[in-house]
């Protein structure tokens, strides 16, 4: 009888384009400004996409938006949030530390990701990397390689 191992890597498809982008702005007033310029209608999700690190959980703020039409799913997500460290033994307010966590750590630089999921073959990343650029305060806006991506299990939500 012949056993037939199942790799983690066999679930994980590739439908769907991530973007990366540098800004100043809030993220409600990004979600407003993609919406906007995209025609998109992101709203608040209140169900915050968490990682566990050794120092405790991190939640990062996200915007989902549902296109029936296209049959596509947007997802802002904040790309660093901070943790604050307070044992238990510090007795000062200024004993406590800020621990700053990355959805994805090799893109420390990234304030946001964007990803889009149910892409088809189709679909032009380009077009929507350029529409984000003019974007005012926004830095700059790039797509994103996931194929070598060592947090990779980070954008499973």
């Amino acid at each position: 009888m012949a056993i037939h191992k199942i790799q983690i890597n066999d679930f994980i498809s590739d439908d769907y384009e991530l973007i990366a982008i540098h800004s100043s702005l809030e993220d409600f007033k990004l979600a407003y400004r993609l919406n906007k310029e995209l025609g998109l209608q992101l709203q608040k999700n209140n169900n915050h996409i968490e990682i566990a690190i050794p120092e405790g959980k991190s939640a990062f703020e996200n915007f989902t938006f549902d296109d029936k039409k296209n049959d596509i799913i947007w997802t802002l997500i904040e790309n660093k949030t901070t943790i604050i460290d307070s044992n238990n033994q510090r007795s000062s307010l200024f004993e406590e530390v800020d621990i700053t966590v990355f959805l994805l750590p090799e893109y420390k630089k990234a304030d946001y990701l964007i990803k889009i999921e149910n892409i088809d073959y189709g679909f032009d990343t380009d077009i929507i990397i350029d529409k984000i650029i003019k974007i005012k305060k926004i830095t700059t806006a790039y797509s994103v390689d996931t194929t070598n991506l060592k947090s990779r299990n980070n954008l499973i939500f």
